[in-house]
């Protein structure tokens, strides 16, 4: 059932059923309700994770698992987030959400899906939808940039979807090291590489803001219209009901309308600083 709104402010108590490291310093949490089922969900939206005795942030949905759980990949950033990536299994956090827009299913369209680094998270459940439904989409392909190869995320999950025959799959590192045998450069850089029907595209864009800024620009210079550019922009979510504003952009409060946005609803804002 969808959390009634009068709940929106109410932490839902979830225990760790596994933890997965990605990285050293990045793990993957699968969040278990102690009761009921997990909520229904999009790709792209995000979850509020209460870390018990330090605070509550807001973490992209990353996935789901074959049961009731939801999974969320955690970088140690900040005190929240380090708190949550170094729980235990059994460990139990509090969960409010799901919360905010999530990726247009876009059926019937090429799928470009590009993310930088850590951006790759909000759009893993995106990706593993159009890959499960592979039928329903034109071309697909997905481009994924990281500053080193050791930094790559879930590297494995990477690999199947290279050895599929359905999916263009292009990974580039800034920074090789003498084992890195693939592309190197910057993630906006492959769309040029990239077969698709620009027209009849849709893009999925997440990583940093510098990232997405050049990964609009050469979806442009590609002829992708700018309305169908969808960027995840983040913030700093607080109540993520709409109450306290510290996810503003512009007229927009990313925690109801966003945080997934068509990129020619605000394109002018996008290309105004420190907004």
């Amino acid at each position: 059932m969808d959390m009634p709104r009068h709940n929106a402010l109410v932490p839902a108590p979830y225990r760790v059923g596994e933890v997965y490291r990605e990285l050293p310093d990045t793990v993957t949490l699968r969040l278990v309700p102690e009761s009921g089922g997990r909520p229904p969900y999009t790709p792209g939206q995000f979850n509020m994770l209460y870390a018990f005795g330090t605070g509550e942030i807001a973490i992209s949905i990353s996935g789901e698992d074959e049961g009731e759980g939801f999974l969320h990949t955690v970088r140690e950033v900040g005190a929240v987030s380090t708190a949550l990536a170094r729980l235990a299994v059994g460990a139990r956090v509090g969960l409010r959400g799901p919360f905010g827009a999530g990726w247009p299913t876009a059926e019937g369209s090429d799928v470009i899906f590009v993310a930088g680094g850590l951006g790759l998270a909000p759009l893993r459940p995106a990706i593993r939808r159009a890959l499960a439904r592979r039928s329903d989409y034109g071309r697909v392909a997905i481009l994924f940039g990281t500053r080193h190869p050791a930094e790559m995320l879930y590297r494995q999950e990477l690999e199947q979807w290279r050895q599929r025959l359905d999916v263009d799959v292009s990974v580039t590192v800034d920074h090789a090291d003498a084992l890195w045998h693939g592309n190197v450069g910057v993630v906006p850089a492959l769309i040029a590489r990239t077969v698709f029907d620009p027209k009849n595209a849709v893009a999925l864009v997440c990583g940093p803001e510098v990232m997405m800024r050049f990964t609009v620009s050469a979806l442009r210079e590609a002829g992708v219209p700018d309305g169908r550019v969808y960027l995840s922009m983040e913030r700093n979510m607080k109540c993520a009901a709409g109450l306290c504003g510290h996810c503003q952009f512009g007229p927009e409060f990313l925690c109801m309308t966003g945080p997934v946005m068509p990129f020619d609803r605000i394109a002018s804002l996008f290309a105004t600083r420190e907004i």
